[in-house]
């Protein structure tokens, strides 16, 4: 037996008396947000992004095109990597050149190394601990897009937005590769000198698109 196999029986046998016909509640509360989509949690997020660094900007929803345009014009990008399903809208009139990745016709590391950065939307963001997590769809690409760019454009909506991660979790498939995502990358040597963008993007922007009314 792998130790992937034991670690599995183990798990199985530990939930064996847990009752396996009672649904698994997918739906998120949205009790705590008015009918703009913004309250508490968006702004305890807000907070949060801001804490780790990221840049981040409130838009409603039919803005959403403008604001990814202003903020390539600030970054100065020319030339971004985007998954196969962001929508259309997002980028028209932007004049910014895409590079559409695929898992069927991926861009190799040195094309998503010379791009300006990447645009992605998410699957859920958590408010308590700033975290935005990806899981792979169509709207997010493979992780290597999110990984390799050194900036990063992502697109929460405020329907995506949860209070903590039991929330996150539930609303999240386990089986799809998930990256979960607190601020832009950064990581410490022993004398705690901070050094941004070894893991991942250097500059993390976030849009919080809310609700429309």
């Amino acid at each position: 037996m792998s130790a992937k196999e034991a670690i599995l029986a183990r798990v199985r046998a530990a939930l064996a008396d847990v009752p396996a016909d009672e649904p698994l509640e997918r739906a998120p509360d949205r009790a705590h947000l008015d009918s703009h989509g913004v309250g508490p949690t968006l702004d305890v997020l807000e907070d949060r992004l801001i804490d780790y660094k990221a840049l981040v900007h409130r838009t409603p929803a039919d803005r959403v095109g403008e604001e990814i345009a202003a903020a390539l014009a600030r970054r100065g990008a020319r030339r971004v990597v985007v998954p196969p399903a962001l929508p259309g809208e997002w980028l028209a009139g932007t004049g910014i050149e895409t590079l559409t990745d695929s898992r069927e016709e991926p861009l190799t590391v040195r094309e998503l190394d010379a791009s300006d950065g990447v645009i992605t939307g998410c699957a859920v963001a958590i408010a308590e601990t700033g975290t935005i997590v990806l899981d792979g769809g169509p709207d997010q690409g493979r992780r290597a897009i999110t990984l390799v760019p050194d900036y990063h454009l992502c697109v929460v909506r405020a329907d995506q937005v949860v209070d903590g991660v039991p929330q996150g979790v539930r609303l999240l498939d386990p089986a799809r590769p998930l990256t979960w995502i607190s601020g832009p990358s950064a990581t410490s040597d022993i004398e705690l000198n901070r050094v941004e963008g070894v893991h991942g993007p250097r500059t993390l922007e976030v849009l919080l698109v809310e609700a429309a009314t």
